[in-house]
């Protein structure tokens, strides 16, 4: 069993050049392993808390040296030279050290930082790469995650000019990463030119990649991809598709979605996002709605029926209750698994069993402030994932998680997942 020899933490920076934690753990046996924790800028109210220096002349406040110093100064001194049965066993006595259910004791990102170092370098202590170990840990045979990829973006990831967040592609007709990939860099080259001709230059990149040309609205948005599908050779629906995410919570006010102009309640909302999945080939639809409107999720997951995945990111914050609550309202069949939202990997492995059990799809996604670290990647093959979101293809902390898909490909040959069928 291991033994915790030597943990320690740092402050980095990630992709939009803020401060994040990296975390080095050493056991007895001399494997070491590390790892960073990233950070999402379109968050939900119930994700776990990061701490921040909150020191204005310091990065506006996002520092992490107080995260940092957790590590350093409590954690490892209260573990030194214990040694651990397991994952679980290690993160029990982080989550004791911390005692708060929101993880603001002593940081969430302190803490996913030494739950991801730690297993690291276990995997390394075992000779076995990291998902092999993380599928241990979850109970599963690894898979790889069919990848959903980021193309256009709006809202808080693109300075808002349009409302909703992304438009990503789903390779629908990919047997494997790499045809996925060389499809995704068709389309992706495809909706560079077309912008070029469309907007007269070519378009600006938001925060994980994707393109963020001046749409005048969101029916332009969501026909652009189509047309960029065609233009690059493919057939929408059948060989690419599209997922969005809508990120409703950013633009919910005073009751209402204030979209386009429009003031719209919860059905209208539901009326709307529905015309989208008619009109366009869209099979997942991310965050509909807004966190906190349980009322109409229900509805909305009605309305689409099995014509597309309903994904809750912000509605779940991959906590456990959450995700409970969702499945027995029915208000969701889809799970968005973002590990630092919950804080160690113990606990994320719990959403995911309880997304599974209910016989909802789960996607591991990336943050929008990342790093090039490609645990992500391990993780969603280990945990057999059936989808992956990161980002566009632009970014190398993006290229990172894609680039260690391919290598597990490769090494591992392992399936790729398919497309799930949606619980109505």
């Amino acid at each position: 069993m291991p033994t915790l020899r030597r943990l320690s933490g740092l402050e980095i920076l990630d992709s939009r050049g803020q401060p994040t934690v990296k975390a080095i753990c050493e056991l007895a046996s001399g494997a070491r392993g590390a790892a960073s924790v990233p950070s999402g800028r379109s968050t939900g109210r119930a994700e776990a808390h990061e701490k921040r220096d909150g020191d204005s002349r310091r990065y506006r406040g996002l520092g992490c040296r107080e995260a940092v110093r957790n590590i350093n100064e409590v954690i490892f001194p209260n573990l030194e030279d214990t040694t651990f049965s397991g994952q679980d066993d290690f993160d029990r006595a982080l989550l004791e050290l911390d005692g708060t259910d929101d993880k603001s004791g002593l940081g969430a990102n302190a803490l996913l930082g030494c739950s991801l170092a730690y297993a690291r370098a276990t995997a390394i202590e075992a000779g076995k790469p990291l998902f092999q170990t993380l599928a241990s840990l979850m109970g599963t045979s690894p898979r790889l995650p069919r990848p959903t990829i980021t193309l256009f973006s709006g809202g808080k990831h693109a300075g808002g000019q349009v409302e909703i967040q992304d438009v990503l592609i789903v390779p629908l007709a990919a047997r494997t990463i790499d045809d996925a990939m060389a499809a995704t860099f068709a389309v992706y080259q495809a909706a560079v030119a077309l912008g070029a001709r469309k907007y007269g230059m070519r378009p600006l990149v938001a925060d994980e990649g994707g393109l963020a040309p001046a749409f005048p609205d969101i029916n332009t948005m969501l026909s652009d991809a189509v047309e960029a599908i065609t233009m690059a050779g493919f057939v929408p629906g059948l060989d690419i598709a599209l997922a969005i995410d809508v990120a409703a919570s950013r633009f919910f006010r005073g009751g209402r979605y204030q979209l386009g102009g429009m003031q719209l309640s919860g059905r209208n909302m539901i009326e709307l996002v529905a015309g989208w999945v008619a009109r366009f080939p869209i099979i997942s639809v991310e965050d509909a709605l807004a966190e906190d409107d349980w009322q109409h999720w229900p509805d909305l997951r009605r309305a689409l029926g099995r014509r597309a995945l309903i994904m809750g990111d912000d509605l779940l914050c991959t906590n456990p209750r959450r995700i409970e609550r969702a499945v027995g309202e029915r208000a969701a069949n889809a799970l968005l698994l973002k590990v630092n939202q919950i804080g160690t990997l113990t606990e994320a492995a719990d959403s995911c069993r309880r997304a599974r059990a209910a016989g909802w799809a789960v996607t591991a996604s990336a943050r929008s402030g990342e790093t090039e670290d490609d645990w992500l990647a391990d993780l969603a093959t280990g945990w057999a994932s059936d989808q992956i979101k990161i980002g566009s293809i632009t970014r190398s902390e993006r290229l990172a998680k894609y680039n260690r898909l391919l290598e597990i490909e490769v090494t591992a040959r392992l399936p790729l997942a398919p497309w799930p069928t949606p619980l109505p």
